[in-house]
């Protein structure tokens, strides 16, 4: 029966990390994913359970919203990008793509792929948010 409640937690446990994956950091992943994993399996369950958490929820954070702001007030670049696969948070996207630098937060660039307005890390291209229009 142990084994089925371990299993059980580190299933739930990794459905319940999506949302701290897209939107939370380390803290609040952690916590959540402890949180969950303490109903689920008792005290291995929250080990377990914060662990997971905490390496989904330092993988992406959302940019700051003045970043967010930047991108939104840009013009609609001239040239169209569109790719085939999905456009979505923790994805990346291809290279031959261009972005566009935040000029006050290198540490983001952003790019309208499939019309969309995406801000991407430059470094890896890897999608951190889409802004809905």
């Amino acid at each position: 029966m142990k084994k089925l409640t371990f299993a059980s937690c580190i299933i739930l446990a990794t459905a319940f990390t999506g949302q701290a994956f897209a939107q939370q950091g380390t803290v609040t992943g952690a916590a959540g994913g402890a949180v969950t994993g303490a109903i689920v399996g008792g005290p291995v369950g929250a080990a377990v359970g914060g662990v997971i958490g905490a390496v989904a929820g330092t993988a992406i954070d959302p940019p700051p919203r003045e970043v967010v702001t930047y991108v939104q007030e840009q013009p609609l670049p001239t040239t169209a990008y569109r790719v085939e696969q999905p456009i979505a948070v923790g994805k990346r996207i291809p290279q031959t793509v261009v972005v566009t630098p935040v000029p006050s937060n290198p540490k983001y660039a952003y790019t309208v792929v499939n019309n969309q307005r995406v801000i991407v890390d430059p470094e890896t291209n890897t999608v951190v948010q889409v802004i809905e229009q």
